[in-house]
């Protein structure tokens, strides 16, 4: 690691600290969202309810290449940062090679089956009606089956980059591939192509962007090959004895668990809503973009945080660690809070951004987003101890908490508040769900650290007992 690098780590302010590794990450994950809220935005100028629907049935599919980059990149994320702690490099070369290489494999077969299956995909994300299937089909096979490995690539380097304490250059790829989709949206949607292939004009900007971000991350990893770097991404003789590919999967899981349940509970929401009518799809698809901005708040104080929390942990720091936990989690409630209430007074302005009609889409997505983001909080605190499980190789809490968070509760919470209290009672489950997770996962943080507390009384002890 470089002199500043390890001064990060180790040396510097905890608040300090936490900013220059998060704040990068947190502007990154804003433009990330605002460039999805993007195709929305456009393709919203159309006035089509089944454009803008066709794009909502695709973000599970979408976003299921951020489960598999989450999952080599989180997993080998953490794996460096407590390989650097423990000053082993050449664990953190086997780390990040297996890392790079997994995801290159696994998404190659996820773009080949989404090809092979495109319909039924499409019909199973809830794109039935003929028209939202038709944008949908096309929208898919641009960006996940054209454009999938770049996507999910540039995440992953993000990541592994981040991993070493260079939280800057990791998120200029991100915001690089954000700015150019917001620029490219409007320039294939409404000038390239001709009226009626909107959907098509905003895939091609999308995959178009990121693999440009793709590429800056290729370059940087060339240019850091000539300074101190421990992405080497070449395994050595020790690469299978380590245990490392086990502990970046175990690690890695939860993290492609939280966001493949996500994708699925969305899935399951649009099906639900897809019932009501396409007013109700359109509505509950911009809802879900617009509060798909507080998490990316969270989710970015996350990802920039736990290289820290990794390395101090792996150093035994664990004051240093604590102060990291503590006040990032404050930081990342803070703000859901600011979020939350935004979202709440302004709801009526933020749909009507996306939604350029007067009709029942408009009044049902503000209320909608009403709901959603009375979880916020709530969702920023057990999003923040997920992520501190998975740094410090908790797995099985780690796992617990995010299927609890997406998946087990919310999925059957949607069939039973919707039978208590129609098409609003489907998007109350969310809130709900965090509020439960977040009670969990206040119990299992305390647990951890008490259980840290006896462990490092017992190494104090140990010496003076010898």
């Amino acid at each position: 690691m470089n002199t500043e690098s390890r001064s990060i780590f180790e040396d510097m302010p905890v608040m300090q600290a936490i900013l220059k590794l998060a704040v990068p990450t947190v502007i990154g994950q804003i433009i990330l969202v605002i460039y999805n809220m993007a195709d929305t935005y456009f393709i919203g100028l159309t006035g089509s309810d089944a454009k803008i629907t066709a794009v909502t049935v695709c973000m599970p599919a979408f976003m299921f290449l951020s489960a598999i980059s989450n999952l080599f990149g989180v997993g080998g994320s953490a794996a460096v940062s407590r390989a650097l702690g423990r000053q082993r490099t050449g664990r953190a070369g086997n780390a990040s090679a297996f890392a790079l290489y997994g995801c290159l494999a696994v998404t190659l077969l996820y773009s080949l089956g989404a090809w092979l299956l495109i319909d039924p995909f499409v019909d199973l994300l809830g794109g039935t009606h003929a028209l939202v299937h038709a944008n949908a089909v096309e929208y898919l096979k641009i960006t996940v089956v054209m454009g999938g490995l770049c996507t999910s690539m540039a995440a992953l380097l993000g990541h592994l980059v981040r991993a070493e304490g260079r939280s800057m250059h990791a998120s200029i790829g991100i915001m690089m591939g954000g700015i150019l989709n917001i620029a490219l949206d409007p320039l294939f949607m409404f000038v390239i192509l001709p009226p009626g292939k909107e959907t098509m004009g905003a895939a091609i900007a999308t995959a178009l962007s990121n693999a440009l971000s793709c590429l800056y991350y290729v370059i940087l990893l060339i240019w850091l090959r000539h300074r101190q770097t421990a992405l080497t991404f070449r395994f050595d003789e020790n690469a299978m004895l380590e245990g490392t590919f086990r502990e970046i999967i175990m690690t890695g899981l939860p993290a492609c668990l939280m966001t493949l349940c996500e994708n699925i509970s969305y899935a399951v929401l649009d099906h639900l809503m897809a019932a009501e009518g396409m007013a109700f799809q359109a509505g509950i698809g911009v809802a879900k973009k617009i509060n798909m901005l507080a998490h990316c708040i969270v989710r970015g104080m996350a990802q920039g945080v736990l290289p820290l929390i990794a390395y101090n942990y792996a150093a035994r720091n664990y004051s240093r660690m604590k102060k990291v936990i503590l006040h990032s989690s404050l930081l990342s409630v803070g703000l859901s809070v600011v979020t939350m209430v935004g979202f709440i007074l302004f709801a009526d302005n933020l749909v009507a951004i996306f939604i350029n009609t007067t009709g029942d889409s408009l009044i049902f997505g503000a209320k909608f987003l009403q709901i959603l983001a009375v979880g916020c909080p709530f969702s920023a605190f057990a999003y923040a101890i997920i992520s501190f499980f998975q740094a410090i190789g908790q797995n099985l809490k780690s796992f617990c908490l995010a299927v609890l968070r997406k998946g087990a509760l919310d999925i059957p919470l949607m069939f039973l508040m919707n039978m208590l209290w129609p098409r609003f009672g489907i998007v109350s489950a969310t809130p709900i769900a965090d509020i439960i997770c977040c009670t969990t996962a206040v119990y299992l943080f305390v647990t951890c650290l008490n259980q840290l507390k006896n462990s490092e009384n017992h190494t104090k002890l140990k010496p003076s007992s010898a």
